[in-house]
């Protein structure tokens, strides 16, 4: 069952240069996801390689804005792995480029910038899961977070959880 992402969903990655964007950017493809670009403005035209699902190289540009992003690749999904202190300036610069879907995975995010981005959001295009998620998966079609795509599987059931310990085991569980 898909909960907002499947396997057409074109994900970009704002924060794809640092160390936990660079990681699961890699872990995300090995599942099959879509990613298309990622988004760092100080290192805006520069390219990262990582290996797909296949083991295929796999080079992806790096964007200085999400609009950039969104015209250069038709990105409808954004993974967010910014610091906490940019996660409110990340995810606004999202809502403002009109992106669908934003997961914000992001832990310690200060409750103000949370609280600020959700008023932030109302009435907009945008919807955000986050902050402090393990993110959202469709098993076999894709990934937008850091759940381990290797214990889950194709079925008829859906799953929302606010915790991903307790997510992953109930996936372990299904």
């Amino acid at each position: 069952m898909s909960i907002y992402l499947n396997k057409d969903s074109k994900i970009i990655v704002q924060g794809i240069t640092g160390g936990m964007g660079a990681k699961h950017t890699a872990l995300m493809l090995d599942s099959g996801a879509q990613i298309v670009g990622g988004v760092n403005a100080r290192k805006a035209g520069t390219t990262v390689t990582h290996k797909d699902h296949e083991g295929n190289d796999v080079t992806l540009p790096v964007f200085g804005t999400v609009k950039e992003a969104m015209a250069e690749t038709g990105a409808n999904v954004s993974v967010l792995f910014v610091p906490p202190a940019f996660t409110k300036d990340a995810a606004i610069e999202a809502v403002d480029a009109e992106m669908p879907l934003i997961v914000v995975i992001t832990e310690g995010v200060p409750v103000q910038d949370s609280a600020e981005v959700f008023a932030y959001l109302q009435g907009k295009k945008t919807r955000m899961i986050g902050p402090n998620c393990p993110g959202v998966i469709t098993p076999g079609e894709s990934l937008a977070g850091i759940t381990p795509h290797t214990i889950t599987g194709k079925g008829p059931i859906g799953l929302v959880s606010k915790s991903g310990t307790l997510t992953y085991q109930m996936m372990y569980e299904l």
